[in-house]
């Protein structure tokens, strides 16, 4: 179920999702289970390197999670199998996760509905949230070729969580040049009047009133960027700690399309 995508990966292009889902998201595959939490790398793309990173990363939170490469494209599945390995799978398929009628605990679909129509993003998302387990999570994300800027809305069994956007500081000109990597649930968002494009703008004025903090290095200008966006009463869902890391985590619903769910729009 599904279209074949573009395929375009590279090694470590995924960093940034990954260290989140072993990160602020790792409780979700730390939590006690029958059997070991699986994780899903939908759409991976022409090679499988991403699949691969994600096991070697996620097995140093939990050391039998089982990820699971699914690609619609046979001869991509074939080119994962060469690179199975005990916890590490491919097969072939779509959002309709292929699983023998297991659930995953993670379902992470990078640079996938991006291509696809915005019409299309509710039913796909339906269809992988109906296969996951109870406290399971879609990761619908999006980034530049080499993983330099990368943003993904974190998507639960009752409905979207989270927006992350994860930067590389060094050579940060404006926060908001990370909008043409929207998930696209928002990419076409990015408008006056739409939420994220607020929240977009008021993190280029809170980048512009840090200024100053740039003679103490780009690091310390984003902390402060990030506490200003706290302070103004954008809701936040991190700290400094992934602050540091150039990552910020808003909750939904102060960005969430106007037309299909109001919410906090900020202060």
């Amino acid at each position: 179920m599904g279209a074949i995508t573009r395929g375009t990966t590279n090694p470590n292009r995924l960093r940034r999702c990954d260290r989140w889902l072993a990160g602020p998201a790792a409780w979700r595959l730390r939590r006690p289970a029958a059997s070991a939490p699986v994780v899903v790398d939908l759409g991976y793309g022409a090679s499988p390197v991403t699949a691969v990173e994600l096991h070697q990363r996620l097995t140093k939170v939990r050391a039998d999670v089982e990820v699971v490469g699914i690609e619609i494209d046979p001869g991509r599945v074939a080119a994962g199998a060469l690179l199975a390995r005990p916890g590490l799978s491919f097969r072939l398929g779509g959002f309709e996760l292929p699983l023998d009628g297991r659930r995953a605990t993670v379902v992470r679909a990078f640079n996938v509905l991006r291509q696809y129509p915005e019409d299309e993003v509710a039913g796909a998302w339906q269809t992988v949230l109906e296969r996951l387990t109870p406290d399971g999570l879609l990761v619908d994300g999006t980034c530049d070729e080499l993983g330099r800027l990368a943003t993904w809305a974190a998507v639960a069994v009752d409905g979207p969580v989270s927006l992350s956007l994860s930067w590389q500081l060094r050579g940060l000109e404006q926060p908001s040049v990370i909008a043409e990597r929207l998930p696209k649930a928002l990419i076409h968002r990015n408008v006056p009047g739409e939420p994220v494009h607020a929240y977009l703008a008021e993190l280029d004025r809170q980048w512009a009133r840090s200024a100053a903090h740039a003679a103490y290095g780009v690091r310390q200008r984003f902390l402060a960027t990030a506490q200003g966006m706290r302070d103004s009463g954008w809701p936040l869902l991190d700290g400094p700690s992934r602050w540091r890391l150039g990552e910020l985590t808003v909750a939904w619903d102060a960005v969430a399309p106007s037309s299909r769910q109001r919410g906090h729009q900020g202060p």
